[in-house]
């Protein structure tokens, strides 16, 4: 139980406008930090002026910046999907079905199978600078399935997802509405205890917005927050039944118009934007720039999962959002930190000021910007979730 001293760090983002430099970042050159034993941060600084701890630590002249915030994954399945991959790179369009492949699989797999994938897969994220992910359900779509997934991923995060609402199941294919009932019924109960969060995949060819309503109000009138997959693969009602339901963000916001733009800029909810999927399945990235300009809060997440979207790297996805969304490498760290925390409506994480977890991520660089401007480079050196490593 020993405070901690990172020092010469050379060049650190806060994501506190009253530290550093006053922009939104917060950015510090030639800073330090001191965790205390709860694994908080109780100074961030310069190094000058760097208050005493019982352990000092060297950062080397390497950029820290804050953990990456992924609120928005997939990890507990079973199964492969790079056959479908190959076809859609072989110019087979993206529409969805693959979900019940992985159900399929999911559903045979047993629970150890499960936790082993869904441990590596948390372990990978984490060996590239994601320190707070979101992990949904939504491969089972049985009451037993759903609420052992969630389980499952509650051994490694708060920030679990009851998603039921993926697709309706084979069985259900010729009664939806049934499936309807199952979801906000036996299978909310069954899930509840383990979620934090209700999502629903608002589409063509998954839920419609009655019974996309249906779910999201259920699950708030049992004290879950909502989440909604809005707009992925055409335009539809999910952006702004997310606003007028309040939920803490829509999630992939591909088509939108501008009556969606305005929902989103004058309410709470966090526009998560997900540009990984559109690169493993050549769809037209998102509009940031659209977004970010009506004052719209962005947040960038992996939507790491077997089908559309197989890769765990936050730095590869901020990569993407500055070359093909066009984001700054500013905008897209923030978003993928700070913006990530506000998707999940976390203060406490997504940023290094005094008061918040010392999640942060030492990369082997001079700037943050090498995370784009260097794509496919392993910068992260070391990780922090509260601790140094070595302490925890």
């Amino acid at each position: 139980m020993v405070t901690t001293l990172l020092d010469r760090i050379g060049l650190l983002v806060t994501n506190d406008p009253t530290l550093g430099d006053g922009s939104a970042l917060g950015q510090l050159a030639d800073a330090a930090l001191v965790v205390d034993a709860r694994g908080t941060v109780s100074w961030a600084g310069p190094s000058a002026q760097a208050p005493a701890a019982d352990v000092r630590l060297d950062a080397g002249g390497r950029c820290v910046v804050p953990g990456f915030v992924d609120s928005h994954a997939h990890l507990v399945f079973a199964g492969d999907r790079a056959a479908e991959f190959t076809a859609r790179m072989s110019g087979q369009p993206y529409a969805a079905g693959g979900i019940r492949t992985t159900v399929a699989a999911t559903r045979d797999a047993p629970d150890e199978v499960l936790a082993a994938n869904l441990a590596r897969l948390v372990a990978e994220l984490r060996r590239q600078g994601t320190t707070t992910v979101e992990i949904k359900s939504g491969y089972g779509l049985t009451v037993h399935d759903e609420s052992r997934a969630l389980a499952l991923a509650r051994a490694h995060t708060d920030e679990t997802t009851f998603l039921g609402a993926h697709v309706v199941p084979p069985e259900y294919a010729d009664d939806p509405s049934a499936y309807v009932d199952l979801v906000t019924g036996p299978m909310l109960d069954a899930c509840g205890p383990y979620a934090r969060w209700i999502d629903v995949f608002c589409e063509d060819g998954a839920f419609d917005s009655d019974a996309a309503r249906a779910v999201l109000t259920a699950g708030l009138a049992r004290g879950l927050g909502a989440r909604v997959h809005a707009n992925q693969l055409g335009p539809g009602p999910g952006v702004q039944l997310a606003c007028e339901l309040g939920a803490a963000s829509a999630d992939h916001c591909t088509h939108l118009d501008d009556v969606d733009v305005a929902a989103l800029a004058d309410s709470a909810t966090v526009a998560t934007l997900l540009p990984g999927v559109e690169f493993s399945t050549r769809s037209p990235y998102p509009d940031a720039r659209r977004l970010l300009a009506a004052g719209v809060t962005v947040a960038l997440a992996t939507d790491c999962n077997p089908g559309s979207c197989y890769t765990s790297s936050m730095p590869f996805c901020i990569a993407l959002a500055v070359r093909e969304m066009r984001m700054t490498p500013a905008e897209a760290l923030w978003a993928a930190t700070a913006g990530g925390a506000a998707a999940l409506r976390r203060t406490d994480v997504g940023r290094l000021a005094p008061g918040s977890r010392a999640d942060l991520v030492l990369l082997d660089a001079p700037s943050y910007v090498h995370l784009a401007y260097r794509p496919g480079v392993p910068l992260v050196t070391d990780v922090w979730a509260g601790r140094p490593p070595a302490t925890r």
